[in-house]
């Protein structure tokens, strides 16, 4: 290890233990007793409180008030920190080996109680992420892309639209990176349409940066530019539409839960939510995704929705009595 890692190894041994001598640091260390007469004379030149005492039960120690350092972290923050770490790594965290390491030094300078009981939580403690397969071979693009964020720094990106869409040469001002629905987002001015769009980073196939710097939009949120384009309706200025879906409370309870109607919910009873939204949204994927409860739920109001409910189901009805409908 480095001298910077063993003064901190020496810094979490000191912490962990009320008092502890040369001797036990230098073994637990696997060091020679007057290398950690040094590292304590550099630590104690930087300005680290420790105290010597001499003696039979003497050795070192810090002065409580430093013990509580946020350089330190107790039971809980230590637990904390490395569950965070697993639903980072399922989501695809562009910087998963630094991540990897710090948990392995956070864990090494534990004393042994607190790594059994750090694995005793980690034990029944496991994340799925269903779409991570799809982050497979992205980290250096996120890489890029997170560090082009940080410096402001232009983009030309080769972007495909999507499936087998031919691929266009886009110069972008990232703003942003947000992980939303499994996926890994880049938020960013497009050059080509002069206008703020959103980019899937797993279709980008290069990415190449420039010596042109652009300054970012004060206060600038890609969570929320994602969040109002994926919901345009509440940020429109057309007037919105009230829907009542009735249905199964558990089907309603699922419904009313989804990304698609949480912020539209006006009210909801045992058996029956009513929504305000957009009427454009009614015609377009809401009644996709209401096909799914099948008859778990009935739409009530309004009736435009109900006729492109029926509209879909008679097309799928028809593509499915007859076989050939697929090669058409």
């Amino acid at each position: 290890m480095s001298k910077a890692d063993n003064m901190l190894a020496i810094l979490w041994l000191l912490k962990t233990n009320k008092r502890t001598t040369a001797k036990q640091l230098a073994e637990a260390l696997e060091m020679h007793i007057r290398t950690v007469y040094r590292y304590i004379d550099a630590l104690c030149a930087s300005g680290v409180p420790i105290v010597a005492d001499a003696g039979h039960n003497g050795g070192y120690s810090l002065l409580e008030h430093f013990k509580e350092s946020p350089l330190f972290f107790d039971l809980d923050e230590q637990k904390a920190l490395v569950q965070a770490a697993l639903f980072a790594e399922e989501a695809g965290y562009p910087y998963t080996d630094v991540l990897k390491r710090a948990i392995t030094k956070l864990k090494r300078y534990t004393n042994e109680e607190q790594r059994s009981e750090i694995d005793r939580h980690l034990a029944g403690f496991e994340v799925i992420n269903a779409a991570a397969h799809t982050s497979i071979g992205i980290e250096p693009l996120l890489q890029k892309l997170e560090q082009a964020v940080a410096s402001c720094s232009t983009q030309l990106i080769a972007y495909q639209k999507g499936f087998g869409l031919d691929v266009e040469q886009r110069r972008i001002n990232p703003y942003g990176l947000i992980h939303w629905q499994g996926k890994w987002y880049m938020i960013a001015f497009c050059h080509l349409r002069e206008d703020i769009r959103s980019f899937r980073v797993d279709r980008i196939q290069t990415i190449t940066g420039s010596d042109d710097r652009y300054e970012r939009p004060a206060d600038f949120s890609a969570r929320d530019y994602l969040r109002q384009n994926m919901k345009p309706w509440l940020t429109s200025d057309e007037p919105l539409v009230r829907v009542v879906i009735k249905g199964h409370p558990r089907a309603l309870e699922a419904l009313t839960e989804h990304w698609l109607f949480n912020d539209s919910l006006i009210e909801r009873m045992s058996d029956e939510a009513h929504f305000m939204m957009d009427e454009k949204a009614l015609l377009t994927y809401i009644p996709h995704h209401l096909l799914g409860y099948g008859m778990r739920i009935q739409v009530l109001e309004p009736t435009i929705l109900r006729e492109h409910l029926i509209e879909l189901m008679t097309k799928l009805l028809v593509y499915y009595q007859d076989p050939t409908n697929f090669d058409k």
